[in-house]
């Protein structure tokens, strides 16, 4: 078991609005990118260049890969896929910490500015974010469809920092989040996996006052209920949307980020990846379990 530091065990104990929030560690590396393969939570920790793993009673390293700046796993033919934000790479690691591959460019021979993010398109393959230099100035980002055999192939540009990424229940649109841009916007998805109709989907200080006019949308996930989570960068907040945008609820959680989350396996709770150290390295942060009932 982790140690809970005397701040956390006062914020928990204190606070009404962190009732059912549980702390599963509190010195994770800048963890996010969760993925929940087979009741076992796996997590990118961007701070400590591994990925993690939580069984339900401890958490452990399952592997190190050094220079990679890790931010997102998901499960891909057996295996892990992990984003690599530092090193402009894609990852591919087996579910016993094996580092088995790695891709550097997509189909035209380009290379990948900064690997975010991940969503499976429900037919084997993969969506995938780059989202450009970090505080960005030039809107760069970009989506790529990885097909089973692992090539990328880029399928939508211009974007101000993609980020997060979730398909709809249907599969006919794909949800991104556009950090900079403070909104998630959505594609009208082909049977080849390629995007078009850009559409807006909300603005996260509009549709949440709470979340202030500096609301920086991270991940996103699509819950049991058929609601869109939505984390944010720029608060402890995980804001609840419905297909149609509206404001279902606020989860909250005593850090001043919480950019990602995976749904347990029940559907009952959530794991949020938090960071409470966003300014020095290695990001300190706390994995939560939150409670939905």
């Amino acid at each position: 078991m982790y140690r809970l530091t005397a701040a956390l065990i006062l914020a928990l104990a204190a606070a009404p609005a962190f009732a059912g929030v549980t702390v599963i560690r509190n010195d994770a590396a800048f963890p996010e990118g969760p993925a929940v393969i087979d009741g076992t939570l796996y997590y990118a920790e961007y701070g400590g260049n591994v990925v993690s793993r939580y069984d339900g009673k401890t958490s452990e390293v399952l592997a190190t890969i050094d220079g990679c700046g890790p931010s997102a796993v998901i499960p891909f033919q057996g295996d892990l896929l992990v984003t690599c934000y530092d090193s402009g790479t894609f990852a591919r690691v087996t579910l016993k910490g094996k580092l088995v591959g790695s891709v550097d460019k997509d189909t035209d021979g380009k290379p990948f500015l900064g690997p975010n993010d991940f969503a499976a398109d429900g037919k084997g393959g993969v969506y995938m974010t780059a989202s450009g230099p970090w505080e960005s100035a030039p809107i760069v980002g970009k989506v790529y469809h990885i097909n089973a055999s692992g090539a990328a192939k880029m399928v939508a540009d211009d974007l101000h920092y993609a980020n997060g990424l979730v398909m709809s229940a249907d599969g006919e649109r794909l949800y991104v989040n556009e950090s900079e841009a403070g909104r998630v916007i959505s594609f009208a998805v082909a049977p080849d996996g390629s995007l078009s109709d850009r559409r807006l989907f909300v603005r996260v200080a509009q549709v949440d006052e709470g979340s202030g006019p500096g609301a920086y949308p991270d991940g996103i996930k699509l819950g049991p209920d058929g609601n869109f989570y939505v984390g944010q960068y720029s608060s402890g907040r995980i804001v609840v949307v419905t297909p149609e945008g509206e404001l279902v609820k606020v989860v909250e959680v005593p850090s001043p980020a919480a950019p990602n989350l995976a749904f347990a396996p029940d559907g009952k709770a959530i794991y949020v990846m938090a960071v409470d150290d966003t300014s020095n390295p290695p990001y300190r942060g706390t994995v939560y379990r939150v409670d939905l009932e």
